[in-house]
């Protein structure tokens, strides 16, 4: 019990929850076949900038956007998804595609998360919601809406999924349906 007290405080009210608090409903900024926006994000295991774009002309990618709040307090919608992403990373892998998992906490929170979920793909940190908001996912009560996006591998979104009341997350199944149905690679 001593341990607990000496735990740091909960970061949950933070200035980023409320700039995030009054809801905003997702909205389709990209249609199918429009460049996806690209973005450079700190990834969490080595601390390094990753650039969307240097996927572009080698394979797809899934980005995955995810709800979390804080490294203890997870979306309990979100949650399940992270971790049916987490054990198909390796059919995703399989498909020739990368997924790439963004979150709207801080550096610190985000290597947490990767840590106690034992997250194997890239996690990128937008702390600001930068990135959240380029892709239109929108955000309610403390945090970025869930959204993922499917590129080809010349970075066209050729599959959305937008948060909505009745379907949070695209499923891996579907995800990994939508990865199958792009073009071959022209010869």
């Amino acid at each position: 019990m001593a341990d607990l007290a000496l735990e740091a405080p909960s970061r949950l009210l933070s200035e980023r929850f409320w700039r995030h608090f009054w809801p905003l409903p997702a909205h389709r900024r990209l249609a199918l076949g429009d460049r996806a926006p690209d973005f450079c994000l700190t990834q969490a295991q080595t601390q390094q900038p990753l650039r969307l774009s240097h996927f572009w002309g080698d394979r797809p990618v899934v980005l995955a956007f995810t709800r979390i709040f804080t490294e203890r307090h997870y979306c309990p919608l979100c949650f399940p998804h992270l971790i049916t992403l987490r054990d198909a990373y390796p059919l995703f892998v399989q498909a020739g595609a990368e997924l790439l998992l963004v979150v709207s906490t801080d550096l610190s929170q985000s290597q947490r998360v990767v840590q106690d979920l034992d997250l194997p793909m890239p996690v990128l940190s937008d702390s600001q919601g930068q990135v959240f908001q380029q892709y239109g996912t929108g955000q309610a009560l403390g945090a970025p809406l869930p959204a993922q996006f499917v590129l080809d591998r010349y970075g066209r979104v050729r599959f959305w999924h937008q948060f909505s009341a009745l379907s949070a997350n695209a499923e891996p199944p579907r995800l990994l349906y939508a990865l199958s149905t792009l073009p071959p690679p022209s010869a």
